[in-house]
């Protein structure tokens, strides 16, 4: 279960920002700066703030295995695709549509950093273990 809950905290945490920055980048970013390039500017800011959640469920849900790491980030990716889905249809673009837009820029850097998502608690894991080990290996 605390997996489960582990995922669903990392999903809603990124897909509201990713909610967020989508609307603005709709609304106002893609006609100012196209959509390409506000995506370009989107990307990091997402993954910067995966990096921050990941870390902060690593140590908020005692996450004590690799394995558990990489499936809070499968389940949080399969649930932000199933979001995604459902918005796109909602908004009037079948899923094919949608899945289409995937294989091509600018969709397909969208897909690369939500891949990255995926293994955000899995390398946020490593990294806070590696550090934690090396912390005790310092101690005299």
């Amino acid at each position: 279960m605390r997996i489960v809950k582990s995922a669903l905290t990392y999903w809603a945490l990124i897909f509201a920002l990713g909610f967020v920055l989508g609307t603005v980048r709709v609304l106002w970013g893609a006609e100012a700066l196209g959509e390409r390039n506000f995506l370009l500017l989107e990307i990091p800011v997402m993954l910067a703030a995966s990096w921050l959640a990941a870390r902060w469920l690593i140590a908020r849900f005692a996450i004590a295995q690799a394995g558990e790491a990489l499936a809070i980030g499968l389940l949080a990716f399969l649930l932000l695709m199933a979001a995604e889905v459902t918005l796109a249809s909602t908004l009037g673009e079948g899923a094919a549509q949608w899945i289409a837009g995937l294989l091509k820029p600018p969709g397909l850097y969208g897909f690369a950093a939500q891949l990255a998502f995926a293994l955000m608690p899995w390398l946020a894991f490593h990294k806070t273990h590696r550090s934690r080990a090396a912390d005790r290996a310092a101690l005299p």
